[in-house]
């Protein structure tokens, strides 16, 4: 991930219901949720909703699947490790020490790994 796209990425988080869609998609893991669903989960419309998607797929946050009638979203799980191993890959300047909380962090999440994320 270069900065152009850090910043994409950033703008399009910077938003308050397309904050809400992502973290609505990381709880709802590679399954993803169904527009509708995602709709009532974030509380916007069906059309305003459409709008955010578009914006979060164009970031690299999202992605999505067509199931029979219904368009799947979910997490674009290497999108957001490029987005934080960006933020982060520069922040300890030789002490990996100033680190150890946000890696803590993530190491502590009960997160599908491997193949799960890409099932």
């Amino acid at each position: 991930m270069d900065e152009r796209q850090a910043v994409a990425a950033f703008a399009a988080l910077g938003q308050e219901n397309r904050f809400r869609v992502v973290r609505a998609l990381v709880t709802a893991g590679p399954d993803g949720l169904a527009a509708g669903a995602l709709a009532t989960e974030v509380g916007v419309s069906a059309t305003n909703l459409t709008f955010h998607l578009k914006e979060l797929s164009h970031a690299g946050l999202i992605q999505s699947r067509r199931e029979g009638k219904s368009i799947i979203y979910s997490a674009a799980y290497e999108g957001l490790s490029n987005l934080i191993a960006f933020l982060m890959r520069d922040c300890c300047q030789g002490r990996p020490e100033v680190c150890d909380p946000a890696v803590a962090a993530l190491s502590a999440c009960d997160c599908p790994t491997g193949d799960a994320l890409h099932a």
